[in-house]
């Protein structure tokens, strides 16, 4: 296979996006990183490959259409699944399909996946490979920038090329290598050092390909210095736990007008109310709300609200606007006082 098969992505849709993160970017928080950022780019907690061939594909494809441009993000080693899952994420309207080759996890590592594929550069383009010929949407890679104490620039090129050649066009780099020995995955994600000058370098000796930056991005300037060396900025924990930079940066890059958080988290409403008649609980939903307030006053009593009621039976969106109502009066008292 060539870089023929290699399908670009719309420069626009991939400067800003959200990581892909276990145990957090469902469906629910989507919808919601949707509603503070219409014009980035998501992704679906890594899947394995297996699981979406055999398992619930219902829960584990979950997509609401609001959440365009959305990416499914594989995990997994062997190129025929990889091309059977590639597929069916393609068929359940999955805009991007995304291989990881940079979660560092025991669990991982076990089933020869995820960060370990680095070591594998042919195995990873022929997962590739097989995943582009199985599926009508770009296939994009995500990694690190080795593994271990591995610092090797031209193994790091050598392994972009490989998979390049075999039809990915685009590559997530999380400017860290992973070790895959004496930390676990979050000191992996804050141990090892940040070393975003390998992704110039990599946009600057391969320009035809499109690369996103990520890792440690924290804040909106940060984000932007990134734009002058690579084609994005992919944001993790920060978008997770401070959801209002989300918005803030859509707005500063895109355009638009600067909502207020409660204007925002309102707008949700709509779809909290539908999913709780299909039966979903409250505080599936609500446990991505809590970083809305983050550093403001009031912040901490919003957490509160939503954190103590949110399991309770019955609980709806009166508790969110409750919640609402308790910070917006912490806002009214700094009025009073200045």
């Amino acid at each position: 296979m060539t870089v023929d098969k290699q399908k670009s992505l719309n420069p626009q849709a991939i400067r800003l996006s959200v990581a892909p993160m276990m145990d957090w970017t469902d469906t629910h928080c989507r919808v919601f990183h949707r509603l503070l950022a219409p014009h980035a780019r998501l992704y679906t907690e890594m899947v394995h490959a297996n699981a979406v061939i055999h398992g619930d594909r219902a829960r584990l494809l979950a997509m609401d259409p609001i959440e365009h441009p959305v990416a499914l993000q594989l995990g997994g080693s062997e190129p025929e699944l990889l091309g059977q899952a590639a597929r069916i994420g393609a068929e359940h309207g999955f805009d991007e399909i995304n291989l990881n080759c940079g979660c560092p996890s025991d669990r991982v590592q076990a089933g020869r996946f995820g960060a370990c594929l680095m070591r594998e550069p042919q195995l990873v383009a022929e997962s590739v490979a097989a995943m582009v010929e199985s599926c009508d949407v770009p296939v994009t890679v995500k990694c690190r920038l080795g593994v271990d104490d591995d610092h090797d620039w031209g193994r790091f090129l050598t392994f972009v090329d490989t998979v390049a050649a075999a039809g990915c066009g685009m590559f997530v780099i999380h400017a860290r290598n992973a070790w895959l020995q004496g930390l676990s995955p979050k000191e992996n994600r804050e141990v090892p050092p940040l070393r975003y000058d390998w992704a110039y370098q990599l946009k600057r000796e391969r320009p035809h390909l499109q690369i996103v930056v990520n890792g440690g991005i924290a804040t909106q300037e940060e984000a932007t210095a990134h734009l002058a060396h690579t084609d994005g900025a992919m944001l993790g924990r920060a978008a997770y736990h401070d959801p209002y930079l989300l918005h803030r940066l859509d707005v500063a890059w895109f355009g638009g007008e600067l909502r207020s958080r409660g204007d925002l988290l309102r707008a949700l409403r709509p779809y909290v109310e539908d999913q709780l008649a299909r039966g979903v609980f409250l505080k599936h939903i609500t446990r991505h709300l809590l970083g809305l307030f983050a550093g403001e006053r009031g912040g901490r009593a919003f957490r509160q609200v939503l954190s103590e009621g949110a399991h309770k039976p019955g609980a709806d969106w009166s508790l969110v606007e409750h919640a609402l109502q308790v910070t917006e009066s912490f806002a009214g008292e700094r009025m009073d006082a200045a």
